[in-house]
């Protein structure tokens, strides 16, 4: 909770040290830490942090939040490896804006000790995989340490998409249905399966990094393009393509969620499959948008007149917003 919180206060003394504004027009409460890291990672001005860094953070705010708020088990390993990959994060971000270091504050000396220290991230799942297998064998299932434990590498697959939504308790019991029946874990959270534990410098200094697999480059085309060669394409899991709900979309392109609803009727993006799908679990419907979609919004937005779009697919009855 303590280093979730700092981070909040860095980034919004950050903004505010080069420029910027903690607290919108009209409103009482400054912004909360998903807009920091937004005006941090996508505004030149405020600029402090890489899409791998506002990723750590992200990670370590979705664990305060669960902890605080639901019922979350993660190992010592765990907890140790966000910590340091967190304080590394936040001297980096003390000397790059304010050109000091951590080690001004607080001593050099090295606390943590262990018969089992951390090893690396893929090992690390291994281990906590084959903990949750145990958990859920037949005769000794238990749901709830079996989601509690879970909740931890949701958070993180989330995080790595750029959602910092706690799942739900479907998903969760989805995913230890797939667990049971002996799916991998690098299929079930291909984002956590990229994450890679980087040693740097002198000393003790992990970060984490979403690294890219390396390989001849691809490009899609359409069917029938000169010169292309034809493959068999396949999404593995199509959740991990349309990553976005409505109100993501409308955070990472600054509009609300009734005016990101008209942009996407006049668009035409729900007729698109590369731009969005509609997926049923259970009995829950749920509305995802592809990256796609966000880069299509993006593009066309500064091109597009708000107010009229508004008016024309406004719900009916509605009067127009502010």
């Amino acid at each position: 909770m303590l280093l979730d919180r700092s981070f909040e206060l860095a980034l919004k003394a950050a903004i505010v040290n080069r420029g910027g504004q903690i607290r919108e027009s009209c409103s009482k409460e400054t912004i909360g830490i998903e807009s920091c890291i937004n005006k941090c990672t996508s505004d030149a001005q405020l600029k402090c942090l890489t899409e791998a860094e506002a990723c750590t953070i992200r990670i370590i705010n979705g664990h305060r939040d669960a902890a605080q708020h639901y019922f979350l088990e993660i190992s010592e390993h765990q907890l140790y490896i966000f910590t340091q990959a967190g304080l590394t994060l936040f001297n980096n971000i003390l000397f790059g804006v304010f050109g000091t270091k951590i080690d001004d504050y607080l001593p050099e000396r090295i606390l943590p000790v262990s018969s089992n220290p951390p090893r690396d991230f893929v090992g690390l799942m291994d281990i906590e995989f084959a903990r949750i297998r145990d958990l859920i064998f037949p005769g000794s299932r238990r749901q709830l340490q079996v989601h509690a434990r879970l909740r931890s590498f949701a958070i993180i697959e989330n995080s790595i998409l750029g959602d910092p939504a706690q799942p739900s308790e479907i998903e969760l019991h989805t995913i230890m249905d797939r667990v049971g029946q002996g799916e991998e874990w690098a299929n079930i959270f291909p984002g956590v399966s990229q994450l890679r534990l980087c040693n740097e410098g002198n000393g003790i200094n992990v970060t984490l990094k979403i690294s890219k697999s390396e390989g001849e480059p691809v490009c899609l085309v359409p069917q029938g393009t000169s010169g292309a060669h034809v493959t068999a394409v396949k999404r593995v899991n199509e959740l991990d393509y349309y990553t976005l709900n409505l109100t993501a979309l409308a955070k990472k392109t600054g509009l609300n969620r009734p005016k990101m609803l008209a942009v996407v009727k006049h668009l035409r993006l729900r007729e698109d499959s590369d731009y969005f799908k509609e997926f049923t679990i259970d009995s829950c419907h749920f509305k995802r948008y592809s990256a796609k979609a966000l880069d299509k919004v993006k593009k066309e937005l500064p091109n597009l007149n708000i107010d009229e779009i508004w008016e024309k697919h406004k719900p009916s009855g509605r009067k127009a917003l502010p």
